[in-house]
């Protein structure tokens, strides 16, 4: 099949959303399928308010029926709901496509902490944007068991991977610490919605480490100056980043998944994390992939006993064949014999 991937989300951005794309795009093209991705490359974009480093693309209907058009796609997915993902979805239901959708984010929290926004307000108008298509596709049992109590009607489940090649307990490390004592390592995103001061203020033993950017970045840095800070890292260093610490801890509590965990427990780590949506489903019970825990301090000490060996092999089950199976399975093929001229009209 081709394959049409509308998102609003794509390069140089750096997060889950961005790599599960990639990486479902890779297998499906191991399935014998053909991908084209629809993003804010090649449009006119703003920069997204308060997250200036993501860019917003400004189109119309109409533009993006005409891309549409020359890609003439077999079946449509609608990764997320910013500009593009709303074109996308005018253009589908002027024409009697269907589509399926993906819920990545918990954008009405972060846009509650962000804005104070009511988080009801926001769900309203996502439901609206998701409940148009045949799916919406979760990548754990707990989002999609969320998402129905605020009025969802067909969450999916299409869990992530990982990359068990490059993500492994043997290679290259980072130097530790003199005295010996633990590492422990945050990776991902440094901003308000990952809660990052809650583990950066914690008195822990040994050293911590931090991996990522973003807007928080100056602030941390300056109010933690005892942290260890390694910036935005990729392949192999990064790989070498979770092997050389003793415990990866996960202070957010409004992810829908998380790819460090994986990433981590794939390399041997331990993680240390909080009782959310995200780290309930992916760390598994305690002593398997990590520890989870309403203290966070707790979790961490804790997890400094969990047997590396055995977090490896829970790690495996996470395959990006498998996820991308299930990414496959969700998708409608559109009628030949829909109209195609209808949204033409849109602008």
């Amino acid at each position: 099949m081709k394959i049409a991937i509308v998102t609003d989300a794509w390069e140089p951005q750096v997060n889950g959303v961005v790599r599960t794309l990639k990486m479902t795009a890779h297998e499906l093209g191991l399935l014998g399928h053909q991908v084209e991705f629809v993003s804010p490359q090649g449009f006119f974009s703003v920069p997204c308010p308060t997250y200036p480093d993501i860019r917003l693309a400004a189109v119309t209907p109409g533009r993006i029926a005409r891309v549409l058009d020359a890609l003439a796609p077999d079946c449509l997915h609608i990764a997320t709901e910013g500009p593009l993902g709303w074109a996308a979805r005018a253009v589908a239901m002027s024409r009697g496509w269907p589509f399926t959708t993906a819920y990545h984010s918990r954008f009405p929290e972060y846009l509650q902490l962000r804005t104070r926004i009511p988080v009801r307000w926001t769900h309203a108008l996502l439901r609206r944007f998701h409940n148009a298509g045949q799916a919406t596709l979760v990548p754990t049992e707990h989002m999609g068991a969320e998402l129905r109590t605020h009025g969802y009607q067909l969450p999916t489940p299409w869990s992530r991977g990982v990359n068990l090649q490059l993500f492994t307990p043997d290679g290259p490390t980072v130097p530790r610490p003199e005295g010996g004592g633990p590492v422990f390592l945050y990776i991902g995103r440094l901003a308000v919605e990952k809660n990052v001061d809650a583990f950066l203020k914690l008195d822990l033993p040994g050293e911590k480490w931090v991996a990522g950017a973003g807007p928080e970045a100056a602030r941390l840095q300056r109010q933690y100056p005892g942290v260890r800070w390694f910036g935005v890292l990729s392949g192999p260093d990064l790989a070498a980043l979770y092997r050389s610490a003793d415990v990866m801890v996960f202070p957010s509590e409004t992810d829908t998944f998380g790819l460090v965990l994986v990433e981590s427990m794939a390399c041997g780590t331990p993680v240390a994390a909080l009782p959310a949506t995200g780290p309930i489903d992916v760390v598994g019970p305690s002593g398997e992939g990590g520890v989870i825990d309403t203290d966070l301090r707790r979790a961490c000490m804790a997890a400094l006993r969990c047997d590396r060996v055995r977090v490896r092999t829970f790690a495996e089950r996470y395959t990006w064949e498998a996820a991308t199976r299930q990414f496959a399975q969700a998708l409608q093929p559109i009628p030949k014999a829909a109209p195609t001229r209808g949204a033409a009209r849109l602008t």
